[in-house]
């Protein structure tokens, strides 16, 4: 089990974006990466993060707020990796950000 301290947004977001890079090999600052947020009763509890690599090739990651984890996931579907937040920033913080 991998546990990681990612206290602000802009960690959160790097290391997401370096874990997907890494997994097919591709170069962190030449591949899109998107953020959207993921809303349950109107409230945003997470975030989908996705890659578009070659071939139109898309890794995502979740990020669940509520559970302190990421999940990673390859083009297919698979799961590769699940990591555990000793810290992350409060979604509260992030909204205000985004808004």
């Amino acid at each position: 089990m991998t546990v990681v301290p990612l206290p602000t947004w802009e960690s959160l977001r790097e290391y997401v974006r370096q874990t997907l890079c890494a997994h097919d090999t591709l170069e962190t600052e030449s591949t899109p990466f998107y953020a959207a947020p993921i809303r349950r009763r109107g409230r945003v509890c997470g975030y989908l993060f996705h890659i578009v690599g070659p071939r139109q090739m898309k890794n995502s990651a979740i990020w669940a707020e509520d559970e302190h984890r990421l999940f990673f996931y390859d083009a297919i579907g698979t799961r590769f990796e699940d990591v555990y937040l000793s810290d992350a920033p409060a979604i509260e913080q992030v909204e205000k950000r985004a808004a």
